[in-house]
């Protein structure tokens, strides 16, 4: 079935919820926190009363796995669904940053804006340097602005966005932002300059959509740019399980060498000898996933209708995705989606049906080919980054 863009038209949001089950026994282990551990709450029944509820995974953790879908461990590349055939090869249809990491190990190593925690703001990214000369039309008149080979990716970024002037802070100011910086703030954080201008929103809509759309979907924050550019996420997801009881099981690592260490001058702190440990699972009466897809907020991008699209395809893709993988969060935690139950429901809005992966898939491609005026060119940013500290 294809996408009905009518039903969304004036929609504010898409908002989906799938049952799920573990895939073998009852148990379940949760996503914990430190200093917390698990996280389990008393939350409203639709009887006017209470009900044991867990948290079976974070909206952090869930963007994590939403994002890991378009990635393909096996080619270090993106997911076969995101290439688009070029000249006879298999080429990326979506753009992205990819970074070399020349300053650490024997220099082959590299990571994505796919890959890193906080996407393009990762001072991986913001620090690393173009690999070629790029010219971008930037002034009013029609003419090019030349970035040298060896230029930060953040400095490329600045005028993009219209914020090309830093300005100079006062010592006084400069010294107050020091010291207000968090403890494990870099220098080069603590001595950060201003950033002049004001700050347009959809033109760091735009500009994300041509670097990495997958930030747009998940949430962006350059603030090592200036701290007034954010989105917010435009997809967001978490597992919950209601009807809760714990499980609590343990067990005894077993060490056949040296049962005990003692005997041989060494300890546990050095891993040797039997150690004991405790491991609280849970059972649930209901696992439920959420989805929430910002219909609103993807319009106020400003983008074009195609590029819009694009967005909304790419986020009910993800969805998919994860719910047709083995949705393994932990060793302990493995599920699948209970049938028996309410199965996959689309709540909002009326009457749209969540179309398949595979048709999905191919929508995805029509508006990739659509999009690549949009895009950067090439469709993959590539950076190097060197150790500052090497």
């Amino acid at each position: 079935m294809p996408v009905d863009f009518e039903k969304l038209k004036a929609a504010p949001r898409i908002l989906i919820e799938a049952s799920l089950k573990p895939v073998a026994g009852t148990r379940i282990q949760p996503t914990g926190f430190p200093e917390l551990g698990p996280a389990t709450y008393d939350a409203p029944d639709d009887k006017g009363g209470t009900v044991s509820t867990l948290l079976v995974e974070s909206a952090q953790s869930m963007a994590n796995r939403l994002e890991a879908v378009c990635w393909d461990e096996a080619t270090d590349n993106l997911a076969p669904e995101l290439m688009v055939q070029e000249n006879g090869q298999k080429v990326p249809g979506l753009p992205y940053v990819r970074v070399n990491l020349a300053g650490l190990g024997d220099g082959t190593d590299t990571t994505a804006s796919l890959l890193e925690f906080h996407r393009l703001n990762s001072p991986y990214i913001m620090s690393g340097v173009t690999k070629a000369e790029i010219k971008l039309k930037l002034k009013p008149d029609g003419g090019e602005t030349t970035f040298a080979e060896g230029s930060a990716f953040g400095d490329v970024l600045k005028p993009q966005l219209g914020l090309a002037t830093a300005a100079k802070r006062p010592p006084a100011r400069r010294a107050a932002a020091a010291e207000a910086a968090p403890p494990d703030a870099s220098d080069e954080e603590k001595e950060r300059d201003d950033v002049a201008g004001v700050v347009n929103l959809r033109k760091l809509a735009t500009v994300c959509f041509k670097y990495d759309p997958n930030s747009l979907v998940h949430g962006v924050f350059l603030e090592k740019i200036a701290g007034r550019l954010r989105h917010p996420r435009a997809l967001s997801s978490f597992i919950e399980a209601s009807g809760v009881d714990r499980a609590d099981s343990g067990g005894v690592k077993f060490d056949r060498v040296l049962p005990k260490p003692k005997v041989a001058g060494v300890d546990a702190k050095g891993g040797y000898g039997n150690v004991p440990f405790h491991r609280t699972e849970f059972t649930a009466k209901s696992i439920t996933a959420f989805f929430s897809i910002d219909l609103a907020q993807i319009r106020g991008y400003g983008l074009p209708a195609e590029a819009s699209e694009l967005l909304i395809v790419l986020s009910l893709w993800k969805v998919r995705q994860f719910l047709n993988s083995n949705m393994r969060l932990r060793a302990a935690c493995e599920l699948e989606i209970d049938e028996k139950a309410k199965g996959i429901q689309v709540k909002r809005p009326d009457g749209f049906a969540f179309p398949p992966a595979t048709e999905l898939a191919s929508r995805l491609a029509d508006l990739m080919a659509k999009c690549k005026p949009y895009f950067a060119d090439p469709t993959v940013t590539i950076l190097t980054w060197n150790n500052p500290k090497g």
